[in-house]
C-alpha cells in the first residue's frame, strides 16, 4: 500500500514562529503578540444555520496565526504568507462594496466592532495559517476569528469579553457581520461559533435560533474511531452566487409558510408545508432542511448514549440529502463518498457548504490511510485532481 500523506496541524508553537517570522520580515520592530484560531469540520447539521436550525460542528486542530501590531493611526497593512502579497487601506475607507480581496474579512472585523461602539484603530499584522484554503472548512472563519481575539487584547479594551461565552457568541456575530456585508458572502454564523465557543473533546451543538450552545462530548479514540476529512481540491467558493440562491429560496419559502424561518417546520408537518408550497425545487430545499435538522437532533442523541459508531446511516442520509434535494454536492464529492464507503467507512458525506470542499468519512481507527488510498485511486480513475486527506480531532477554540 502507498502511503497517502496527511495535512498535519502544526503545534502552537510552530504556529507563532511563523507568524512571528513573517512580521519580522515585513514590518520593522516586532507584534504585540500572536494570536490563532481554528478551522471546523461540521459532522451533521448542513445549510441549516440560516435557517434557525441545529448543527453539530468540531473545532479542528488546523489553525490560522495572526501576530498583530496596533497603529496611532487608522491604516491597516497586512501580508499573509499563502496569498504572497500584502493588502492596505484606511478604516475610514471599509465599508459594505468598498473593499475586496483577502482583506475585506479581518478589516471587516475591525468595521464591525466599530460598528458597535468598539474601534479598534489601524493595525499591521502577518497571517500564517495550517487550515487548507478553498476547502469548505472554514479558512475564512479562523481568519476573521483570530482577528477577533487580537482586537480584545487592546489596552483599555470595553468590547465583547472573549473569557465568557456570552462574549465569544458577541465576537462571532460581528465576524458574521463582517463576512456577509464586508467579504460579500451570505453565510449563516455555523463557522464563526465553532471557531470561536468550541472546546476541545467535545462537539458543538448549536441552535442557530436563538444562539445556545451545547458541548457534546466526541471522543473518538474511545469509540476506536477516526474522522478523516478529504479535500477534494474541487474549487469551493461561496461568493459566487449558488449559496446566496439557496438561502433566499428558503427565507422565501418560510414566508411563504408564514413561519419566521424553516426551524418552526416539525418533520411531522413536513408533507403539509410541502403541499402549501408551489414548486418542486422549495419543496426539495425545504425537505433537506427539516430533515437535515432531525437529523443533527438522532446525531447528538446517539451521541449522548455513547453509540458513536451507529452515527454513520445518518451522514450517508446527510450525503444522499444534500446531493438531491439540496444540490449542493459536487463530482469529486460524491466519488469521495462513494469511495470511502466501499473502503469500509461506517458513514460519509460532504461538509460545509457545498460546491466543492470537502468531505468526511467516519473510518475504524487505523482505517484512514486505506480509505485515503482508494479515494485517491477513484479520483485518478475519474482524472481528477488528486485529494489531500487530514485526520480530523475537536481541538481548542479561538485564544
Amino acid at each position: 500500500m502507498t502511503a497517502v500523506p496527511m495535512l498535519e496541524a502544526w503545534d502552537e508553537t510552530e504556529g507563532t514562529r511563523r507568524a512571528r517570522a513573517l512580521f519580522a520580515e515585513t514590518f520593522d520592530g516586532a507584534p504585540d503578540g500572536v494570536w490563532s484560531a481554528p478551522g471546523r469540520v461540521n459532522l451533521i447539521g448542513e445549510h441549516t444555520d440560516y435557517n434557525g436550525g441545529l448543527c453539530l460542528p468540531i473545532a479542528l486542530e488546523h489553525r490560522t496565526f495572526v501576530a498583530l501590531r496596533r497603529r496611532p493611526d487608522d491604516r491597516v497593512h497586512l501580508v499573509s504568507e499563502r496569498e504572497g502579497s500584502s493588502w492596505q487601506t484606511a478604516l475610514a475607507d471599509v465599508a459594505p462594496g468598498a473593499v475586496s480581496g483577502w482583506g475585506a474579512y479581518p478589516a471587516g472585523v475591525a468595521w464591525a466592532l466599530d460598528q458597535l461602539g468598539h474601534p479598534t484603530g489601524g493595525f499591521d499584522a502577518a497571517v500564517v495559517s495550517c487550515v487548507p484554503y478553498g476547502a469548505g472548512l472554514s479558512s475564512s472563519a479562523a481568519l476573521e476569528c483570530a482577528f477577533a481575539m487580537a482586537f480584545t487584547a487592546a489596552p483599555g479594551w470595553a468590547g465583547p469579553d472573549p473569557g465568557t461565552d456570552a462574549g465569544r457568541a458577541a465576537l462571532a456575530a460581528a465576524c458574521v457581520r463582517a463576512e456577509n456585508e464586508i467579504a460579500g458572502a451570505n453565510t449563516g454564523g455555523m463557522d464563526q461559533a465553532a471557531s470561536l465557543r468550541s472546546r476541545a473533546g467535545r462537539a458543538l451543538l448549536l441552535d442557530t435560533r436563538d444562539g445556545h450552545v451545547e458541548h457534546i462530548p466526541f471522543d473518538l479514540t474511545e469509540a476506536g474511531l477516526e474522522l478523516l476529512v478529504i479535500d477534494t481540491r474541487a474549487e469551493h467558493a461561496l461568493v459566487d452566487g449558488q449559496y446566496a440562491q439557496r438561502r433566499a429560496t428558503c427565507e422565501a419559502a418560510a414566508a411563504a409558510l408564514e413561519v419566521p424561518t424553516l426551524r418552526e417546520i416539525t418533520p411531522s408537518g413536513l408533507d403539509a408545508a410541502l403541499a402549501q408550497l408551489d414548486g418542486d425545487e422549495p419543496r426539495r430545499r425545504v425537505r433537506h432542511v427539516v430533515t437535515e435538522i432531525a437529523r443533527v437532533e438522532q446525531f447528538v442523541d446517539l451521541l449522548r448514549a455513547g453509540r458513536l459508531r451507529e452515527v454513520g446511516p445518518l451522514m450517508d442520509a446527510s450525503h444522499t440529502s444534500l446531493a438531491g434535494d439540496y444540490e449542493v454536492s459536487a463530482a469529486e464529492l460524491d466519488v469521495a463518498v462513494r469511495a470511502a464507503r466501499q473502503a469500509g467507512a461506517l458513514g460519509a458525506r460532504m461538509t460545509g457548504g457545498g460546491f466543492g470542499g470537502s468531505a468526511i468519512a467516519l473510518v475504524p481507527a487505523g482505517a484512514s490511510p486505506a480509505v485515503a488510498e482508494a479515494v485517491t485511486g477513484a479520483f485518478a480513475a475519474e482524472g481528477f485532481t488528486a485529494p489531500v486527506f487530514l485526520v480530523a480531532t475537536a481541538g481548542p477554540p479561538a485564544h
